[in-house]
C-alpha cells in the first residue's frame, strides 16, 4: 500500500522557496503565452498579426506587422522558456557568471 503525504506534511518539509518561485514562473509564463497567442494566433478574440500590425504602424514602429511578429513571437516563446526545466537553474534567464 502506497503512503499517502498530505500537503501540509509536504510543505512542512520542503523548502517553500521553490513552491513559490514555480508558482510564479507558471503564472508569469502562462500571462506571457497567453498575449503572445493573441497576437500570433488571433485566440481569445482578437484580431492577430494583422490587427497588431495596423496598431503598431499607428504608433511608430515600421514595418509594423514584422514588430507584431516579433513582439508575439518573443511573448509566447520567452513564456514557455519560463516553463521549462532549464529556467529553474537561470541558464535561460540569467548569464553565468
Amino acid at each position: 500500500m502506497r503512503s499517502q503525504m498530505k500537503i501540509s506534511t509536504i510543505l512542512a518539509t520542503h523548502d517553500k522557496t521553490d513552491l513559490v518561485i514555480l508558482l510564479l514562473r507558471i503564472t508569469t509564463g502562462g500571462v506571457f503565452m497567453a498575449h503572445g497567442a493573441q497576437k500570433l494566433f488571433s485566440w481569445f478574440g482578437v484580431n492577430g498579426l494583422e490587427a497588431t500590425g495596423q496598431w503598431m504602424n499607428s504608433i511608430g514602429p515600421n514595418p509594423g506587422y514584422l514588430m507584431a511578429l516579433l513582439a508575439g513571437s518573443g511573448e509566447f516563446f520567452d513564456g514557455l522558456a519560463l516553463l521549462s526545466p532549464e529556467s529553474e537553474s537561470g541558464g535561460i534567464s540569467q548569464w553565468d557568471s
